[in-house]
């Protein structure tokens, strides 16, 4: 067996399950944060459509991740294994500090970074976008970028569509609301999985293949792997990153949170489709500032928590870019 891929695949693992850590508790924040449920009840719901997702939608975002780095057999081992590693620091950072960070910042930055630190920036498949597909690295970060403005955007327009729908309403349109609530939740943990496990499908099939134990696409029991994973972390909860995104950012009520959840649901499964890798933490938090902008309260929004959250975002590239650099020289040096 290739040196460094077996603990380059349990840093994999570690990823999908710091990764639920973090962006579970955005499928049930909305839902925990009005009281539509229980935390333990919302915590089996998104456990339970987490480990469906990566099942059954198709492998598009794991073929996306998996053609990031552009190197063959131990190399492409150490780089991945390096940015992996990297990747689930900054998560376990950012946990503890309560913010809503990027995985998926964390995982592209670390993988570039570990790439170019051991072969240049020819190492990396850049990419761009082939339709509406992004393919490599460039693609996958224009995916990110592009996924919060939707988010945004359809939050808003859900947000005024159902407050002229309800303007007669009355308390009977509440608990409509709050089984919508439980509905998309799940429909949200759902494309959490979809979109989430399969970064770490993809990594895990590029390590395969690079250590010569695969030549067709992802096995089924890498997803499921990665899938239960992810549900572990599921079950741990973030719940400081829950009371940012639920109660932080804006003070949600049901119909805000029927909104949220509908168009973060959206975008996500959407762009798991086209295999976009998209952040759930972004699109989430994304959404619950379309709530404010859709009731046109944006002054009751606290920017400064919006504010924290960017600049996590933004610090997450080069930060793991350069951790996952300097683990890279370590890694090489220690399987050599």
């Amino acid at each position: 067996m290739s040196n460094g891929l077996v603990p380059a695949l349990a840093a994999a693992i570690a990823f999908s399950f710091t990764n639920g850590i973090h962006d579970a508790s955005n499928a049930i924040a909305a839902l925990v944060a009005t009281r539509a449920a229980r935390p333990g009840q919302a915590l089996v719901l998104a456990a339970i459509c987490t480990i469906a997702g990566p099942l059954l939608v198709g492998s598009a975002v794991a073929d996306t991740v998996a053609g990031v780095v552009a190197l063959s057999h131990d190399a492409a081992i150490a780089v991945i294994g390096s940015g992996l590693v990297a990747a689930v620091t900054w998560n376990l950072a950012t946990l503890a500090a309560g913010l809503p960070a990027s995985s998926g910042h964390a995982l592209v930055g670390g993988l570039v970074g570990a790439a170019v630190a051991v072969g240049g920036v020819d190492a990396v498949h850049w990419g761009g976008l082939d339709g509406w597909r992004p393919v490599g690295a460039l693609g996958t970060l224009i995916a990110l970028a592009v996924s919060p403005v939707i988010g945004v955007a359809a939050s808003a327009a859900a947000t005024r569509g159902l407050l002229r729908a309800g303007r007669r309403a009355t308390r009977r349109w509440h608990a409509p609301a709050v089984v919508s609530e439980w509905l998309l939740s799940g429909a949200l943990a759902f494309a959490h999985g979809a979109n989430d496990a399969q970064k770490s499908v993809g990594v895990m099939a590029a390590l395969l293949v690079a250590g010569g134990h695969l030549t067709g696409g992802a096995p089924v029991w890498s997803e499921l792997v990665c899938g239960v994973a992810l549900t572990l972390g599921t079950a741990l909860g973030g719940w400081r990153i829950v009371r940012t995104i639920g109660r932080r950012i804006f003070r949600l009520h049901a119909i805000d949170a029927v909104a949220s959840q509908a168009s973060s649901s959206g975008v996500i499964l959407g762009a798991s489709l086209i295999g976009a890798p998209v952040s759930t933490t972004q699109v989430v938090a994304s959404s619950v500032v379309g709530v404010g902008a859709g009731r046109r309260r944006i002054h009751h929004l606290r920017w400064i928590v919006v504010r924290r959250m960017a600049f996590a975002w933004l610090a997450t590239l080069p930060a793991t870019a350069l951790l996952a650099a300097a683990i890279a020289v370590v890694w090489n040096g220690a399987t050599s």
